[in-house]
């Protein structure tokens, strides 16, 4: 989105919109209406909430087609309305159709399934561009053409979704709530101690959803010292980044009925060390002035395409383990209320994310990595000591139950000698 309008800002001068600015549009609204988005589950379910959110997902696509800065940013209201429903109902729609023994498996093949969007259309994005200084009208045209149709067949898949299953496993939802009480139930749900613990963590990958999705690929763009196939190596940076996110969400469905046995803190250490390498390398291959646009400010070291792609898949990897192990907890530990917990969930990461998005345009690139690297050692101190309260939990409901069934069968067999 960054790339585009920059270059639709060059060709027609009235056209002053700015990506970053949509962006934090989108994730304002977003964090607001996230406390509605129970109460719509609550009144129409989880699928007709996903379809709702869909359809403006569509529009905002089609909007790029008539490059108007009002219309950008009426576009970005509307979606911003729109996403909360659709992530709500999905993560409401995925606990639904679990048990705790299928949560994990089913967070990882849900985060590939999603991720693979990143790799395919940023391959589809490369080839496009392939070539090109700059991105003609010919060309976004078919990219957004392509994306729309895409959308819309997306649009058409969820329509027809069926309900979600009921046994005697899977969480039942709470159909006989109104819409007050679900937002209630929300309000409470947060005031938690382990929701706020969490919250630390949601606001991290806020913060680093921002980061690679809308200001890293731009930013190796805007990088001159990588020579005129810069502007190519965006849709190579978006490619590796879904790259990242499919292996990680893949590996972790795959293996999820082992990896639950673990516990989720080893997987978070593990996302928190590759994002932490990430940021070093980032901090000595780009330049301080690389998100404002195009730059020829030399880095701390010479400045290398394949480093870089390298830093957007370890992005992606990093991401897939934050994002499928709270996927995992929300949908484990608050299974009763799962659309409270994930509406809180994307609350916090969207108030994260808008912020980022406003700050992009003014702070250079080291602080923002500073921020994100504060933000990522809290973050996965706060869930590993949720993760390890849950456990320890769940050691003393097995250890209760264990001694009651002692107790009773050394009653019985008292009782019939």
């Amino acid at each position: 989105q960054k790339t585009i309008l920059e270059n639709i800002s060059e060709e027609d001068p009235d056209f002053n919109g700015d990506g970053y600015t949509s962006l934090a549009i989108i994730y304002a609204v977003f964090a607001v209406l996230n406390w509605s988005a129970p109460s719509v589950i609550s009144m129409i379910g989880p699928k007709f909430a996903m379809v709702f959110g869909a359809v403006t997902y569509v529009l905002f696509i089609l909007s790029f087609l008539v490059p108007r800065t009002w219309l950008l940013y009426v576009a970005s209201v509307v979606i911003g309305i729109g996403a909360p429903m659709i992530w709500t109902g999905q993560g409401n729609y995925l606990t639904l159709n679990s048990t705790p023994a299928t949560i994990s498996r089913n967070s990882g093949i849900f985060w590939a399934m999603l991720q693979a969007s990143m790799f395919i259309g940023n391959l589809f994005v490369y080839i496009q561009f392939q070539g090109l200084d700059k991105i003609d009208k010919d060309t976004r045209s078919m990219v957004i053409w392509v994306l729309t149709s895409v959308a819309i067949a997306g649009t058409c898949v969820v329509l027809f979704l069926p309900k979600p299953k009921s046994d005697e496993n899977t969480v039942k939802p709470t159909d006989n709530r109104g819409p007050v009480q679900a937002l209630k139930d929300a309000g409470k749900l947060f005031l938690t101690k382990n929701m706020l613990l969490l919250s630390i963590t949601f606001f991290y990958t806020g913060v680093e959803l921002s980061f690679y999705s809308g200001v890293y690929s731009p930013s190796i763009g805007f990088t001159k010292q990588l020579g005129d196939a810069s502007t190519q190596l965006v849709g190579l940076s978006g490619i590796f980044i879904g790259l990242g996110e499919v292996i990680g969400g893949a590996t972790f469905g795959i293996l999820g009925a082992k990896t639950v046995r673990w516990g989720r803190d080893p997987i978070i250490v593990g996302g928190f060390i590759v994002h932490v390498a990430a940021f070093f390398a980032i901090f000595l291959n780009l330049p301080n002035s690389a998100p404002f646009g195009n730059t020829t400010e030399e880095a701390f070291i010479t400045t290398n395409a394949y480093l870089a792609i390298f830093c957007s898949f370890l992005l992606g990897l990093g991401d897939a383990c934050f994002n499928t192990q709270v996927y995992s907890i929300l949908g484990d530990v608050f299974a009763d209320d799962s659309a409270s917990g994930f509406a809180i969930f994307k609350f916090t990461q969207s108030v994260a994310a808008a912020a980022c998005f406003f700050y992009s345009s003014h702070i250079g690139l080291y602080i923002q990595l500073g921020i994100l690297l504060g933000l990522a050692v809290f973050g996965t101190i706060c869930f590993v000591l949720v993760e390890w309260s849950v456990k320890q939990n769940k050691s003393n409901s097995q250890a209760s139950i264990s001694s009651s069934t002692s107790d009773l069968e050394a009653e019985v067999s008292g009782k019939y000698s």
